[in-house]
């Protein structure tokens, strides 16, 4: 399936993403808020045909969503903190596409904190948005090679692999990473083999790590 998180904090819950593979499901997520990273068909499609609840996006995610019949009175500014059903969602840009411009959260609630990117080359304010974080949740892409290319005005776009995000977070403390929306190599591959090879570039660099299957909890406290 395409990207779906769910947050949950004191029984209110937040979904972030939903991918076109959710288009008609909607209901089936009970969401009580949704909120988007950017607008590729894989992280918005779900929403073509309207919400049954407040969405919360960027401006340039709205651009992208402009047709898809949904109220645009919910805009996240980047580095601007909103709380929404009692969790904070911290917006960072990050460098991934030129056409969807993308950026990851981090969340907050109660004592617990998270930095979620689903795609991403690179954060632009690194340090602020991992320092002190309990779990990175990053792009799962590849394991080793890089996706990253430039675009036509020079930019860099396309996917980090997780041995670099995994380099992020031992440099920054953070000691926890969840490997999602993973990419043909992890979810074609062995599943030991690929287990092995991501353990082994963790316990490296000193991180805990685990690769995110459908319907994975993780509570943290």
């Amino acid at each position: 399936m395409h990207s779906v998180c769910e947050v949950s904090y004191r029984g209110k819950r937040v979904v972030i993403d939903c991918g076109e593979d959710w288009l008609g499901r909607l209901e089936e997520l009970r969401p009580q808020a949704i909120v988007v990273t950017h607008g590729h068909p894989d992280h918005a499609g779900g929403l073509r045909r309207g919400a049954p609840c407040p969405v919360y996006a960027t401006d340039a995610t709205w651009s992208e969503m402009a047709d898809y019949g949904i109220d645009r009175e919910n805009t996240i500014r980047p580095r601007e903190p909103v709380r929404i059903r009692g969790i904070s969602f911290e917006a960072f840009p990050v460098q991934h596409s030129t056409r969807a411009p993308a950026v990851g959260y981090r969340i907050e609630a109660g004592r617990a904190s998270v930095f979620y990117v689903p795609d991403v080359v690179f954060i632009r304010e690194r340090e602020e948005a991992l320092s002190g974080v309990d779990a990175y949740v990053g792009d799962g892409a590849t394991i080793k090679r890089s996706m990253v290319r430039r675009a036509d005005d020079d930019s860099l776009i396309g996917h980090t692999p997780v041995q670099t995000q995994l380099t992020w977070c031992r440099k920054l403390g953070v000691p926890r990473m969840i490997v999602t929306h993973c990419g043909e190599q992890i979810v074609s591959g062995d599943r030991d083999q690929v287990r092995a090879a991501v353990e082994e570039l963790a316990s490296e660099r000193g991180v805990r790590v685990e690769i995110a299957t459908d319907g994975l909890e993780v509570v943290l406290r």
